[in-house]
């Protein structure tokens, strides 16, 4: 599978009880393909894949596939920290059309490279020789990474392993993949606030992006991937400059008031992370959403007023960013954005 382009990496809906909210996972995946995106990844860390159960997880690929099938491309989620468990997962994908799979380094437990290389991504490429494998390197979230000589002796042993999704942040470790694994690997952002970045470096020569921002603006977010991939870099900063605000708030950093026991008040800051800004994005704006599963909880009061803020800046300064989700999910963005009890509902009171 071609692996170049922008993909959305899905945020899971969920119903009021808990439960994978399934229409709303079909009329965000609608969403979508309307606006043009090269292709899906359900069941990512986006996805909250640590906290769905193995049938939730299985299902929610599956359903992807089927709504997905003929229209548009899906890397279905299938990695975990244990090797069978992936093994498992992936091989429920296939049986349901998966022809691409994104595998993350196994968190928690640690393995050294040569570990992820030998016990992990090679079993699985040796299994899957029709799949194209995606290792998506993440240290500030595994604990772990795949190195880059590492990622070349797979690629080299199992052409199958034919991208990274690269969300290390280090643009010196993504210039050495792009020289050590050359011009027919695909190198993908996983942050969004450095894909133009590594898109536009002449040392990277990244091909796209697995996007979280995406879930809101995928037609933007193609529309400056597409861009750079033709030439056309007035246009992509342009779009980059629309939309860069929220690249701002994947990740939310708060300061609040804390009452020890013996009565002290002291500030702390709290960092809020992916998914829990997109989710409350999504569900101030009307969208399929719902809460994200525990221990992910609710952002403080100053958490959810960044959030609230920068969207109200992007509707001031560039309404047309968020004009397809009011067309497309029927929503009035402006009193969404002006009724104060919405949001104040999406805080820890």
């Amino acid at each position: 599978m071609n692996l170049e382009g922008s993909w959305t990496a899905l945020i899971t809906p969920m119903n009021p009880d808990g439960s994978i909210d399934r229409n709303g996972l079909e009329k965000n995946i609608n969403f979508q393909i309307e606006q043009g995106i090269t292709g899906l990844v359900p069941a990512g860390t986006t996805g909250e894949s640590p906290t769905l159960v193995w049938d939730e997880h299985n299902t929610l690929v599956e359903n992807t596939l089927e709504l997905c099938e003929g229209r548009c491309k899906v890397i279905a989620g299938t990695g975990s920290n244990s090797t069978q468990e992936a093994i498992e997962s992936t091989e429920h994908a296939v049986y349901h059309g998966a022809e691409a799979a994104l595998l993350v380094d196994c968190y928690y437990n640690g393995p050294s490279s040569l570990e992820l290389r030998c016990e992990y991504y090679g079993i699985l490429a040796e299994l899957f020789p029709a799949v194209s494998f995606v290792p998506y390197v993440i240290p500030g979230r595994s604990g772990t990474a795949l190195s880059v000589e590492d990622l070349a002796i797979l690629s080299a042993e199992y052409p199958n392993i034919c991208a990274v999704k690269e969300a290390t942040g280090d643009l010196k470790r993504m210039a050495y993949t792009r020289s050590v694994l050359g011009d027919k690997f695909t190198i993908l952002s996983g942050d969004d606030d450095m894909t133009y970045a590594m898109m536009t470096s002449e040392d990277i020569r990244c091909q796209g992006v697995i996007s979280v921002m995406s879930n809101i603006v995928p037609g933007f977010i193609s529309q400056m991937v597409n861009s750079i991939m033709t030439g056309d870099f007035d246009k992509a900063k342009s779009i980059r400059s629309m939309i860069s605000p929220l690249f701002g708030i994947v990740t939310v950093k708060a300061k609040s008031m804390r009452q020890l026991p013996n009565g002290d008040v002291i500030e702390v800051e709290d960092r809020f992370r992916n998914p829990l800004a997109i989710k409350v994005i999504m569900q101030g704006l009307g969208m399929p959403s719902g809460d994200p599963r525990q221990p992910l909880g609710k952002m403080t009061e100053n958490g959810v007023r960044i959030v609230h803020n920068t969207l109200k800046q992007i509707w001031k300064d560039n309404p047309e960013v968020l004009k397809p989700i009011a067309e497309f999910y029927d929503v009035d963005i402006e009193n969404r954005l002006s009724d104060n009890n919405i949001w104040d509902s999406l805080s820890y009171i």
